[in-house]
């Protein structure tokens, strides 16, 4: 069985996003792995060169800033990443920049690649998702983060990156999954609060326009943490390779989990939920088989 991984970059160091860790949680389970590197504003490319590892091709692009609908210059540039990977690879598995795997799940993504591999049905692998918000101690646990993803595929020219390149489709619909007992660990939402305000300001302006910029992203210094509505404390362990980076954090973010800022529905759902493991009205972009 030959896997290729695939993703792609840009500022990583203007916005302090963890791809140095993402790369190297991703390398073990996979023969090769590409790079895609966008123009950048600080030495990103310099960050990704300094890996060393024999699996990995860098390559270059640039992005085109004008598509600013839907985030869809991520996809654009997801899909040319995509294309890279060696033909010859069975199974592709895509990490962002800020996306983390635990060396604990490896025996189980590669018993799910290999069991799957030959039944031509299954499209992708789903995986479960932990995302951290404000530090490395505390996850959300609302309706407003996804529970889970499509982070692996077979590798079939006709499945493309989706709208924002949060998953996949092919031929306009689905992809057929199976759930793999294995998790993404995103840390998109944790990093020092002017890293973050500086990263909304710069990432929003992929999905809307300047006057919607000015109506809805604040002009200040540094992130406010303390709007988000709802926390738990995370009990579990990192994935190695994020654990230098959480040793040198140098910020403070306090948060009381038990306080909750929900609107009476709300309040409600996330009770039911809790109690039954249900999401009404979950959005899934992916159909599990």
């Amino acid at each position: 069985m030959k896997v290729s991984g695939f993703t792609i970059v840009r500022n990583a160091l203007k916005f302090d996003y963890p791809v140095v860790e993402s790369v190297n949680s991703l390398l073990p389970l996979v023969d090769e792995l590409i790079v895609l590197v966008g123009k950048s504003d600080d030495d990103t490319l310099t960050l990704i060169q300094q890996i060393n590892s024999p699996k990995i091709k860098i390559h270059h692009s640039i992005w085109d800033d004008n598509l600013r609908e839907g985030g869809r210059v991520l996809a654009v540039e997801t899909n040319k990443s995509k294309a890279l990977v060696d033909p010859e690879s069975d199974w592709l598995i895509y990490l962002q920049a800020d996306e983390v795997l635990h060396q604990k799940d490896y025996p189980a993504i590669r018993s799910a690649m290999d069991k799957w591999k030959e039944d031509i049905k299954i499209e992708g692998l789903l995986f479960n998702y932990i995302h951290f918000y404000g530090s490395y101690d505390f996850v959300g646990d609302s309706r407003r983060w996804y529970r889970n993803e499509i982070r692996i595929i077979r590798n079939d020219k006709s499945i493309y990156s989706y709208r924002d390149a949060q998953g996949f489709r092919k031929d306009d619909r689905k992809l057929n999954v199976k759930k793999v007992e294995a998790a993404v660990y995103h840390y998109g939402w944790v990093k020092h609060p002017e890293f973050q305000q500086a990263k909304q300001q710069s990432f929003h302006r992929m999905w809307h326009d300047d006057e919607w910029m000015k109506k809805n992203v604040a002009d200040v210094s540094a992130f406010d943490y303390s709007q988000i509505d709802s926390l738990k404390k995370f009990e579990e362990t990192h994935p190695n390779t994020m654990l230098p980076r959480i040793q040198n954090k140098n910020w403070k973010f306090d948060f009381d989990p038990t306080q909750k800022k929900f609107s009476m529905k709300n309040k409600l759902l996330h009770t039911f939920e809790n109690i039954t493991g249900y999401r009404i009205g979950e959005y899934k972009n992916y159909k599990i088989i």
